[in-house]
């Protein structure tokens, strides 16, 4: 029996963990898909002695046999991908400046009441800690204004580090960006028309730096990265969400 309960505990406790988010307001590919697998994988350990003797019955005929290999190869496969994504977002995620000689670039999250959002709260904070330790390095925040938004997220990041201390000579704002690609291209031409140093160092939640990381590559752009802390509860719905990200920009991007 505990062999059977154990597991389901476990895959249950994760369908919570992935719903947890939308308890916020976060509803994305992310939570849906780790909920749906979750759920399903909870229901397999339940019913499992059902379940083995459904894959037996579908074994014995040509077609059936034929179905379940195709799905085991594409559930191996998937899972293959999905540690080597994860791989590349672990090592995207470590990789901070050598030196001074580079720009920060903040990319921007949800305001809420003029204030920052968790998230965005976060990568405040890790550009905080960084400029505060290295007084030549400017920064460009880089948000535009969502139509649920009282003020640009630029705006409310420069508000923020000007509040916490950071220089205001040293804050360039990008205000038109609707995401991250726009984030990067509209702020590379800041810091070329300010002559600030071309190699940009991205502050961004760990999970989004691959991605970022990629599309800066396209624009020509070298990249370091310092990632904002992520609250857990929130951290594997976006993580998931993540692979989808990847694998949408590699085939479409």
């Amino acid at each position: 029996m505990s062999l059977k309960l154990i597991p389901t505990a476990l895959f249950s406790g994760l369908f919570l963990l992935f719903l947890m988010p939308a308890a916020v307001g976060i509803i994305n590919l992310g939570n849906c898909a780790g909920m749906a697998l979750s759920l399903s994988l909870a229901a397999i350990c339940l019913f499992r002695e059902r379940f083995a003797a459904f894959i037996g019955r579908c074994w014995e005929k040509p077609i059936g046999k034929a179905v379940l290999l195709l799905l085991g190869i594409g559930l191996i496969l998937c899972a293959a991908l999905a540690v080597m994504i994860s791989v590349s977002m672990v090592r995207a995620a470590k990789d901070p400046p050598k030196d001074e000689n580079t720009t920060v670039i903040v990319l921007g999250c949800k305001v809420r009441d003029g204030a920052p959002s968790l998230m965005l709260c976060r990568r405040l904070q890790a550009a905080y800690g960084y400029l505060s330790e290295h007084e030549s390095v400017n920064v460009v925040v880089s948000g535009g204004q969502g139509s649920d938004e009282a003020i640009s997220e630029a705006e409310c990041m420069k508000e923020w580090l000007v509040g916490k201390g950071i220089s205001p000579e040293r804050i360039y704002m990008e205000d038109r960006s609707v995401n991250t690609e726009e984030n990067l291209r509209f702020s590379q031409q800041i810091i070329k028309d300010e002559g600030l140093p071309e190699k940009a160092t991205l502050i961004t939640d760990s999970f989004h730096q691959l991605r970022a990381k990629m599309l800066a590559e396209k624009l020509g752009m070298e990249t370091y990265s310092i990632s904002g802390h992520t609250a857990w509860y929130i951290l594997p719905t976006y993580w998931v969400r993540e692979w989808f990200g990847v694998v949408y920009y590699r085939l479409f991007g």
